[in-house]
Protein backbone atom coordinates (compact mmCIF):
# COMPACT_ATOMS: atom_id res chain seq x y z
CA UNK A 1 0.00 0.00 0.00
CA UNK A 2 2.74 2.49 0.80
CA UNK A 3 4.85 1.70 -2.16
CA UNK A 4 1.45 2.18 -4.66
CA UNK A 5 0.05 5.52 -2.32
CA UNK A 6 3.95 7.03 -2.33
CA UNK A 7 3.94 6.74 -6.48
CA UNK A 8 0.15 7.35 -7.09
CA UNK A 9 0.10 10.60 -4.76
CA UNK A 10 3.16 11.91 -6.64
CA UNK A 11 1.16 11.94 -9.82
CA UNK A 12 -1.84 13.14 -8.39
CA UNK A 13 -1.29 15.83 -5.97
CA UNK A 14 -0.28 19.68 -6.37
CA UNK A 15 3.16 20.31 -6.20
CA UNK A 16 3.07 22.28 -3.37
CA UNK A 17 1.24 19.72 -1.18
CA UNK A 18 3.48 17.16 0.76
CA UNK A 19 1.70 14.46 1.33
CA UNK A 20 2.99 12.12 4.26
CA UNK A 21 2.31 8.40 4.77
CA UNK A 22 2.55 6.96 7.69
CA UNK A 23 2.39 2.74 8.03
CA UNK A 24 1.42 0.78 10.68
CA UNK A 25 2.32 -2.74 10.84
CA UNK A 26 -0.86 -4.59 10.06
CA UNK A 27 -4.37 -3.49 10.24
CA UNK A 28 -5.66 -5.02 13.65
CA UNK A 29 -2.39 -2.59 14.71
CA UNK A 30 -3.84 0.26 13.09
CA UNK A 31 -7.53 0.09 14.39
CA UNK A 32 -5.88 -0.19 17.68
CA UNK A 33 -4.09 3.05 17.79
CA UNK A 34 -6.57 4.94 15.33
CA UNK A 35 -8.14 7.12 18.29
CA UNK A 36 -4.93 7.94 19.73
CA UNK A 37 -3.09 8.74 16.63
CA UNK A 38 -5.98 10.73 15.57
CA UNK A 39 -6.04 12.72 18.68
CA UNK A 40 -2.66 13.43 18.74
CA UNK A 41 -3.44 15.11 14.96
CA UNK A 42 -5.95 16.88 16.07
CA UNK A 43 -3.68 19.19 17.67
CA UNK A 44 -1.21 19.64 14.67
CA UNK A 45 -3.31 19.95 11.59
CA UNK A 46 -3.58 23.33 10.72
CA UNK A 47 -7.32 24.14 8.87
CA UNK A 48 -5.87 23.09 4.79
CA UNK A 49 -4.10 19.71 6.41
CA UNK A 50 -6.47 16.37 6.07
CA UNK A 51 -5.95 13.03 7.57
CA UNK A 52 -7.03 10.12 4.87
CA UNK A 53 -6.95 6.72 6.38
CA UNK A 54 -6.60 3.54 4.13
CA UNK A 55 -7.12 -0.16 4.96
CA UNK A 56 -8.25 -3.77 3.01
CA UNK A 57 -11.29 -4.51 4.03
CA UNK A 58 -10.11 -8.07 4.13
CA UNK A 59 -12.83 -10.20 5.22
CA UNK A 60 -14.18 -7.70 7.76
CA UNK A 61 -18.20 -6.59 7.56
CA UNK A 62 -17.80 -3.34 5.70
CA UNK A 63 -20.19 -1.16 7.83
CA UNK A 64 -18.53 -2.46 10.69
CA UNK A 65 -15.04 -1.34 9.76
CA UNK A 66 -16.64 1.68 8.36
CA UNK A 67 -18.25 2.48 11.74
CA UNK A 68 -15.20 1.38 13.74
CA UNK A 69 -13.12 4.01 12.14
CA UNK A 70 -15.76 7.30 11.67
CA UNK A 71 -16.35 6.30 15.62
CA UNK A 72 -12.18 6.71 16.51
CA UNK A 73 -12.28 10.05 14.81
CA UNK A 74 -15.34 11.33 16.19
CA UNK A 75 -14.10 10.41 19.56
CA UNK A 76 -10.88 12.04 19.26
CA UNK A 77 -12.21 15.45 18.46
CA UNK A 78 -12.61 15.29 14.37
CA UNK A 79 -14.94 15.84 11.77
CA UNK A 80 -15.18 12.78 9.03
CA UNK A 81 -15.47 13.38 5.51
CA UNK A 82 -18.75 11.31 6.28
CA UNK A 83 -20.20 13.17 8.55
CA UNK A 84 -19.36 17.20 7.30
CA UNK A 85 -21.88 16.84 4.03
CA UNK A 86 -20.25 18.76 2.29
CA UNK A 87 -18.36 21.41 5.01
CA UNK A 88 -14.91 21.20 5.69
CA UNK A 89 -13.64 18.01 7.36
CA UNK A 90 -10.48 16.47 8.51
CA UNK A 91 -10.33 12.67 8.33
CA UNK A 92 -11.67 10.69 5.12
CA UNK A 93 -11.85 7.14 6.06
CA UNK A 94 -11.44 5.23 3.06
CA UNK A 95 -11.36 1.02 2.81
CA UNK A 96 -9.94 -0.75 -0.19
CA UNK A 97 -12.41 -3.24 -0.94
CA UNK A 98 -11.18 -6.06 -0.71
CA UNK A 99 -7.50 -5.90 -1.23
CA UNK A 100 -5.06 -3.00 -3.15
CA UNK A 101 -5.38 -5.53 -6.22
CA UNK A 102 -8.46 -4.64 -6.78
CA UNK A 103 -7.65 -1.19 -7.40
CA UNK A 104 -5.28 -2.75 -10.59
CA UNK A 105 -7.73 -4.64 -11.88
CA UNK A 106 -9.92 -1.46 -11.97
CA UNK A 107 -7.95 -0.48 -14.68
CA UNK A 108 -6.58 -3.12 -16.90
CA UNK A 109 -4.64 -0.67 -19.48
CA UNK A 110 -2.39 0.39 -16.32
CA UNK A 111 -2.35 -3.54 -15.34
CA UNK A 112 -1.19 -4.03 -19.29
CA UNK A 113 1.52 -1.00 -19.11
CA UNK A 114 2.69 -2.69 -16.05
CA UNK A 115 2.12 -6.14 -17.17
CA UNK A 116 1.79 -5.94 -21.58
CA UNK A 117 1.82 -9.66 -21.88
CA UNK A 118 -1.23 -9.90 -19.61
CA UNK A 119 -4.49 -10.28 -21.54
CA UNK A 120 -5.89 -7.33 -22.98
CA UNK A 121 -9.15 -8.69 -22.71
CA UNK A 122 -9.16 -9.67 -19.07
CA UNK A 123 -11.10 -6.53 -17.67
CA UNK A 124 -13.75 -7.86 -19.60
CA UNK A 125 -13.77 -11.44 -17.93
CA UNK A 126 -16.66 -12.20 -15.62
CA UNK A 127 -14.26 -12.15 -12.75
CA UNK A 128 -12.65 -9.29 -13.55
CA UNK A 129 -15.38 -6.85 -14.53
CA UNK A 130 -16.26 -5.69 -11.22
CA UNK A 131 -13.02 -5.32 -9.40
CA UNK A 132 -14.62 -4.69 -6.07
CA UNK A 133 -16.53 -8.38 -6.08
CA UNK A 134 -13.21 -10.30 -7.17
CA UNK A 135 -12.56 -12.49 -3.78
CA UNK A 136 -10.45 -15.09 -2.90
CA UNK A 137 -7.83 -13.58 -2.91
CA UNK A 138 -6.80 -10.35 -5.43
CA UNK A 139 -3.11 -10.67 -4.89
CA UNK A 140 -3.32 -14.30 -5.49
CA UNK A 141 -5.61 -13.38 -8.89
CA UNK A 142 -3.05 -10.86 -9.99
CA UNK A 143 -0.39 -13.17 -9.72
CA UNK A 144 -2.05 -16.00 -11.32
CA UNK A 145 -2.24 -14.07 -14.66
CA UNK A 146 0.88 -12.47 -14.42
CA UNK A 147 2.12 -16.35 -14.11
CA UNK A 148 -0.06 -17.44 -17.37
CA UNK A 149 1.59 -14.58 -19.07
CA UNK A 150 4.74 -15.85 -18.92
CA UNK A 151 6.28 -13.60 -15.90
CA UNK A 152 7.68 -15.30 -13.16
CA UNK A 153 5.96 -15.67 -9.91
CA UNK A 154 6.61 -13.09 -7.22
CA UNK A 155 4.70 -13.45 -4.06
CA UNK A 156 7.69 -11.74 -2.13
CA UNK A 157 8.07 -8.64 -0.89
CA UNK A 158 9.92 -6.96 -3.60
CA UNK A 159 7.80 -8.08 -6.31
CA UNK A 160 4.38 -6.53 -4.76
CA UNK A 161 6.31 -3.22 -4.40
CA UNK A 162 7.50 -3.28 -7.98
CA UNK A 163 4.05 -4.23 -9.25
CA UNK A 164 2.78 -1.28 -6.73
CA UNK A 165 5.14 1.23 -8.24
CA UNK A 166 4.53 0.28 -11.58
CA UNK A 167 1.04 0.19 -11.59
CA UNK A 168 0.29 3.46 -10.19
CA UNK A 169 2.11 4.87 -12.57
CA UNK A 170 -0.49 4.32 -15.23
CA UNK A 171 -3.38 4.52 -13.19
CA UNK A 172 -6.57 6.58 -14.32
CA UNK A 173 -9.12 7.58 -12.32
CA UNK A 174 -11.58 7.97 -15.35
CA UNK A 175 -11.33 4.81 -16.29
CA UNK A 176 -10.13 2.88 -12.85
CA UNK A 177 -13.91 0.70 -12.38
CA UNK A 178 -13.12 -0.60 -8.79
CA UNK A 179 -15.51 2.30 -6.86
CA UNK A 180 -13.84 1.95 -3.59
CA UNK A 181 -10.67 3.29 -5.77
CA UNK A 182 -13.24 6.34 -6.85
CA UNK A 183 -14.33 6.53 -3.20
CA UNK A 184 -10.56 7.40 -2.64
CA UNK A 185 -9.94 9.23 -5.01
CA UNK A 186 -11.96 11.51 -4.65
CA UNK A 187 -11.34 12.08 -0.82
CA UNK A 188 -8.04 13.16 -2.09
CA UNK A 189 -8.87 15.55 -4.74
CA UNK A 190 -10.84 17.05 -1.92
CA UNK A 191 -8.51 17.11 0.31
CA UNK A 192 -5.85 18.53 -1.59
CA UNK A 193 -8.09 21.44 -3.37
Amino acid sequence: MEAFLTAYLRQLVPADCKPVIHVHQRKPHLLRKLEDRLRGYKHLLTEDQRVVVVVDLDKDDCQNLKGRMETAARKSGLLTRTAAQGRPWQVGNRIVIEELEAWYFGDGQAVRKACPRVPEHLPRRAKYRDPDAIRGGTWEALERQRKQAGYCSGTGRLSKLQIARDIAGHIAPHRNRSRSFAAFHDAIIEATT
